[in-house]
């Protein structure tokens, strides 16, 4: 069996930001196969949209989480605060993706995100909407704002370690009814995804 067939290496439309090149899409490929995840689900076929990835119960995410991403080529950006983009490690973050946004002004981190899917042809912003490892009873609202102020769908992805697969969802295009949406969205997840489903 051939290493795309091993990963079930999914097809992504051309609507997406495309990152790396065959060399990066096979390392991520390889790796994949390495720790026996597949993919799963569709790519949407948008150039803008909010992903919103969940559950997230363990540093392993990130380091996971890189995986398919590059295996697909797609360059999904995410906000961090801008303290962390010291030099050389700022270099790394953005290649990683990173966006610098100051988030010690109240609503920094809606601005910044608004602000920079206004300025791009094609972005992708990734949001953890637990905004934290640890269990919570509320998701954090701002994805929502921020796909519905920039007028972009919202894409769930889970990195479900139950089943080894990182799994697209399909969009949903955010109303005003926020808590309803949530709602809707949140039930694409549980706790049988989770690294520590205790903790989701």
């Amino acid at each position: 069996m051939g290493l795309e067939e091993r990963i079930n290496l999914i097809e992504v439309p051309d609507a997406n930001p495309q990152r790396g090149n065959r060399v990066t899409r096979f390392l991520g490929q390889a790796y994949m196969a390495a720790i026996g995840w597949r993919l799963a689900g569709e790519v949407p076929d948008f150039p803008k949209y909010v992903l919103v990835l969940a559950p997230h119960t363990s540093n392993m995410d990130f380091l996971v989480g890189l995986a398919p991403l590059f295996a697909l080529g797609i360059r999904v950006s995410f906000m961090a605060k801008s303290a962390l983009f010291w030099e050389p490690f700022g270099t790394y973050l953005r290649w990683l993706g990173g966006v610098p946004v100051d988030r010690s002004a109240a609503g920094g981190a809606v601005r910044g995100a608004l602000n920079e899917f206004e300025k791009r042809d094609k972005f992708v912003l990734l949001i953890t909407p637990e905004g934290t490892r640890k269990k919570v009873t509320r998701w954090k609202s701002g994805f929502h704002r921020i796909a519905r102020k920039a007028g972009v769908p919202i894409v769930p992805l889970t990195f479900d370690y139950g089943r080894h697969e990182f799994r697209f969802g399909s969009p949903y295009e955010p109303t005003d009814d926020m808590q309803g949406d949530i709602k809707a969205v949140k039930a694409f997840f549980n706790a049988d995804q989770a690294k520590n489903p205790n903790q989701y």
